[in-house]
């Protein structure tokens, strides 16, 4: 029987983790545990404003956290949405995969009050840097100062949803992070991680946290995951249609593609980039944004270190 290639993918930033996830592969490791460690990885760059500590808060000024892995194999899926106060989701996602199987989703409270249950340390979030980032754009858009919370109830309310419409991404890269990892033994899995769409209403939950819309995993066929506007993966359910594209026989690159001109079909007054990345069960992956300059990033186990790959353009 051929040996399975040993491949481990991600989106954009995502090269921060891959190594470590690799070495987990290399040591005869399995797909979901390298795919935890190399999100870990990347859940702790606080240099990052779009995952773990680090991540731009919500219209509170809160930062609230999605995550999720999926199995291809069985088709197993565990995920989190909307956790504040932990900064590893993606180990809770796993968790509940693992210790929670008659449950697939957890959000808010009760994803924090299981996360607690199974030891998982606390931690403050929201770092000076997001914090500042956070105030000028709030300052920029209404001209005030102090943070609103949820607390402030009449407040809130009054500017909650003004601070959602009016506020846009801060330049430079951005987006969820997707990791996909293809093991010696032929498991393939998927998980991403998230802080959302910056100055989120809060409670908001994205496409990350759903399976068939932000990651889609079936061994038989194909792994995928999508970052960018959630909204729109959550309506064509994204990442379950580049699997399917890949069921028919359509190579990667393409399969990614298709799924892209459908998002893009769907009327959104908030349409932004949304990108997507897939791996096969025989090693071979492909990415496509509707904008240029975006990358993905592979190693295998012969690579010292990641790739740096150009996403295909729709």
């Amino acid at each position: 029987m051929a040996k399975s290639p040993i491949v481990i993918i991600g989106s954009q930033r995502s090269e921060v983790g891959l190594a470590a996830g690799m070495d987990v592969l290399r040591n005869g490791g399995s797909a979901l545990d390298a795919v935890e460690a190399a999100m870990r990885r990347c859940e702790d760059d606080v240099d990052d404003h779009y995952v773990g500590t680090g991540g731009l808060p919500n219209a509170a000024g809160v930062v609230e956290l999605d995550a999720a892995v999926m199995i291809g194999s069985s088709r197993a899926f565990g995920g989190v949405g909307a956790v504040r106060g932990f900064p590893h989701p993606i180990s809770i996602a796993k968790r509940v995969l693992e210790q929670l199987p008659q449950h697939c989703l957890l959000v808010g409270e009760g994803a924090e009050l299981f996360a607690a249950e199974q030891g998982f340390e606390r931690a403050e979030l929201l770092t000076d840097e997001a914090a500042r980032l956070f105030r000028s754009s709030l300052s920029r858009a209404n001209g005030i100062d102090e943070v609103p919370t949820a607390q402030e109830n009449e407040r809130y309310r009054a500017t909650a949803l003004d601070l959602v419409r009016r506020f846009a991404p801060h330049d430079g890269p951005w987006g969820t992070i997707n990791i996909l990892a293809l093991d010696a033994h032929g498991e393939l899995v998927v998980g991403v991680s998230t802080s959302g769409f910056p100055w989120k209403y809060p409670g908001r939950v994205g496409d990350s946290a759903l399976p068939g819309a932000g990651l889609y995993c079936d061994a038989r066929f194909g792994a995928a995951a999508c970052t960018g506007r959630g909204e729109l993966t959550m309506r064509v359910t994204g990442a379950r249609m580049v699997v399917d594209a890949l069921a028919a026989g359509a190579d990667p690159v393409e399969s990614c593609r298709r799924m892209l001109v459908e998002a893009t079909s769907v009327p959104d007054q908030f349409s932004s980039d949304v990108r997507a990345v897939c791996l096969t069960p025989d090693g071979r992956h492909g990415a496509a944004a509707c904008k240029p300059g975006a990358t993905y990033s592979v190693m295998t186990d012969e690579d010292a270190e990641p790739a740096v790959l150009q996403a295909a353009v729709l």
